[in-house]
C-alpha cells in the first residue's frame, strides 16, 4: 500500500508544475467553496465512476477530502479494487488551509 502524502509535499509538487492525478472526494458544494484543482468525484459516486480511473490503476493517484477521513475510505476502496498507488492527503483541505491559507 502506498505511503500517504503531506500537504507540504503535495504543494511542492504542484508548484513545480508536476502533473498529478489529484482527486477530490468531497461534495459538490465543498468543492465550489474551495478546491486544490483536483477532479471532483464525491465519495458516494466513486463506486459507479471507478471505470473512469481504470487507466490509472498502476499510476500514483492522490485523493483528498476535508480532513482525510473520506479520502482514507476512498483509498481503501480503490486499493481493494486493484489500484496500486493510491495516496491519501494527510489532514486534507483543513491542513492545506492551515498551512497555506485559502
Amino acid at each position: 500500500m502506498s505511503q500517504d502524502i503531506s500537504v507540504i509535499e503535495l504543494q511542492k509538487r504542484l508548484s513545480a508544475g508536476e502533473k498529478i492525478n489529484l482527486y477530490d472526494v468531497r461534495e459538490h458544494h465543498e468543492y465550489d467553496e474551495f478546491n486544490l484543482g483536483g477532479i471532483l468525484i464525491p465519495l458516494g459516486e466513486l463506486p459507479g465512476r471507478l471505470e473512469e480511473l481504470e487507466d490509472l490503476k498502476d499510476q500514483e493517484i492522490i485523493v483528498h477530502c476535508r480532513s482525510g477521513a473520506r479520502s482514507g475510505t476512498a483509498k481503501m476502496f480503490m486499493t481493494q479494487n486493484g489500484f496500486t498507488q493510491v495516496r491519501n492527503l494527510i489532514g486534507g483541505v483543513l491542513d492545506w488551509q492551515a498551512q497555506f491559507g485559502s
